[in-house]
C-alpha cells in the first residue's frame, strides 16, 4: 500500500472513530468495512479493529466515569456476560465470502437501528408537548 492510501485510511479510521464515538459507539463495523475497502486481508483486519474498538471505548468509558455517568451496579452484569460471549465471537472464523456479507449487512442494520430510536424518541418529544 503505498503512502497515499495509508493516509487516506487513516483519516477514515480517524473519522468513523469521530463519528461512531459521538452516539456511543466504538466503530468496529466502520473500521471492518473501511478496512476491507482499502483491500486489507480479513488476517490483519479482526485483531487491528478489535483494538481499535478497545480504544475508542475505553476512551469513551473514562469521558463517561469522569463525568460521573459510570455505574457500576449497572457495569458488572454486561461485563460478566460479555466475557463468554466475546470468546464465542473469537473462536467463530468465518470465510472471508461470509465476512464481507456480514460487513455489508451490519452497517446498514446499525443505520436502521439508530433511525428507528430517533423516530421513537422524536414522537415521545412531540407527545411531551
Amino acid at each position: 500500500m503505498d503512502t497515499t492510501h495509508l493516509v487516506l485510511l487513516f483519516l477514515a479510521i480517524g473519522v468513523i472513530a469521530l463519528l461512531y464515538s459521538s452516539v456511543g459507539h466504538a466503530g468496529a463495523s466502520g473500521y471492518i468495512a473501511t478496512m476491507t475497502l482499502f483491500g486489507i486481508a480479513p488476517t490483519v483486519i479482526r485483531p487491528t479493529a478489535l483494538v481499535l474498538n478497545i480504544l475508542v471505548a475505553s476512551i469513551g468509558t473514562f469521558q463517561f466515569w469522569r463525568a460521573g455517568y459510570f455505574s457500576w451496579k449497572l457495569f458488572w452484569p454486561f461485563a460478566l456476560l460479555s466475557i463468554p460471549a466475546a470468546y464465542l465471537g473469537g473462536y467463530l472464523q468465518p470465510s472471508a465470502s461470509v465476512l464481507k456479507i456480514l460487513i455489508g449487512v451490519v452497517p446498514r442494520r446499525d443505520y436502521w437501528f439508530a433511525v428507528a430510536i430517533r423516530r421513537k424518541h422524536l414522537l415521545r418529544h412531540n407527545r411531551s408537548r
